[in-house]
């Protein structure tokens, strides 16, 4: 047993040395490897200064599609996956990190996608660095979701007709990379834990399951549709979303990359206004937001009062699917019929229809509360 737990330790001491000895010289390391390295990291086998090491070095490396296979991997062996009992299924993945430059609606859209018979999750974690922004937890949690069900709690509201939507934490499908969480904190920047937590789905369908998330970089698409199908997610939507999150500038065409099925990565776009979105503003704006003294210690960080902002995001978000017109409302119509379009091989017209009647007819916000 020694001998055995020697040898583990020394695989991420062999990949440190490899992918940590500068520009010139730093090697990518296989599939497997970094598999073992991530897992090394996740069962705490490596001190945190190791851990740390080869979670920047490999940043720095730029991390190649086989290392980052083989991190994802790692992540979805070492998390409770679970199949809930429906046909199809939504998974929502924003940033775990947050948002700081506009008022995130993602958290509202669950909801919406319920209220017309698609059962939809989404995930996350209360707060990370290095951004340490508005997280889609902080908004449910103010407006009074339950945000801490159980895996199997979720599940059931999954199936639940009436509800069919669920928030569920890193804590509860993945606690050792939960666990993480303050080391990531320390170490300043982001990770290639960042890019691929997202994409672990933490809860499956017994049939189809369909994944929506952002992208901000140009190279990213490609990476995203590989480590999607690596995960086992029968369809992918990946929106050039405004700070990296699901819903596109609502000014100008949106960009979309998706595959659905066997097929290849496609590329389209969708234009706001042939549904009758026209707005001048890219994203719903920051509200008027209270300030912290002391807490912004660089250019990432903000000194913006987190939890001022998640209340009048929660109002803003409450009163889009009260039908209140604006921004708000614009933004979960157009992230939303882009997504059902593309999940259901359906006209942007028909899809932002079934959208918007879901909201105005008053359905998604009580799906919203009946969560609670």
């Amino acid at each position: 047993m020694v001998k055995e737990n020697l040898l583990i330790k020394n695989i991420l001491r062999g990949a440190i040395q490899k992918v940590a000895t500068g520009p010139e010289f730093s090697k990518n390391i296989s599939e497997e490897d970094s598999y073992n390295s991530m897992l090394n990291i996740l069962d705490n086998d490596a001190d945190s200064v190791q851990a740390a090491i080869y979670l920047i070095a490999m940043r720095m490396k730029r991390e190649t599609m086989d290392e980052n296979i083989g991190s994802l991997k790692a992540l979805i062996d070492k998390s409770n996956i679970i199949t809930a009992n429906v046909d199809e299924l939504l998974d929502v993945a924003e940033p775990y990190n947050g948002f700081l430059r506009n008022t995130p609606l993602s958290a509202f859209l669950p909801a919406v996608f319920s209220a017309i018979g698609i059962p939809c999750v989404t995930h996350g974690v209360e707060m990370v660095g290095p951004k340490f922004g508005l997280t889609t937890k902080k908004i449910l949690k103010t407006a009074g979701i339950n945000v801490d069900k159980s895996m199997q709690e979720a599940s059931d509201c999954l199936s639940n007709k009436d509800i069919g939507w669920a928030y569920i934490d890193q804590e509860k499908f993945c606690k050792p990379l939960y666990d993480l969480v303050d080391l990531r904190t320390r170490m300043v920047k982001r990770t290639i834990l960042t890019t691929i937590e997202v994409l672990v789905g933490p809860i499956r369908a017994k049939n189809k399951t369909h994944l929506l998330t952002g992208y901000v970089h140009a190279a990213y698409p490609p990476v995203y549709s590989n480590l999607a199908k690596v995960a086992g997610f029968d369809t992918a939507v990946l929106v050039k979303g405004v700070e990296g999150g699901v819903s596109p500038a609502l000014r100008g065409d949106g960009k979309v990359f998706y595959y659905s099925g066997n097929n290849e990565l496609q590329e389209t776009k969708f234009d706001p206004k042939s549904i009758s979105i026209e707005q001048n503003m890219r994203a719903v704006p920051l509200p008027n937001l209270d300030k912290q003294e002391g807490v912004k210690l660089d250019e990432i960080s903000s000194d913006i009062n987190v939890e001022d902002f998640s209340a009048k995001t929660s109002e803003i978000g409450i009163e889009a699917l009260n039908g209140k017109d604006g921004p708000a409302k614009d933004t979960l119509i157009y992230t939303g019929a882009l997504t059902l379009s593309i999940i259901k091989n359906i006209s942007f017209n028909e899809a932002a229809s079934q959208i918007k009647k879901a909201i105005n007819s008053g359905k998604a916000k009580d799906f919203f509360y009946n969560s609670i």
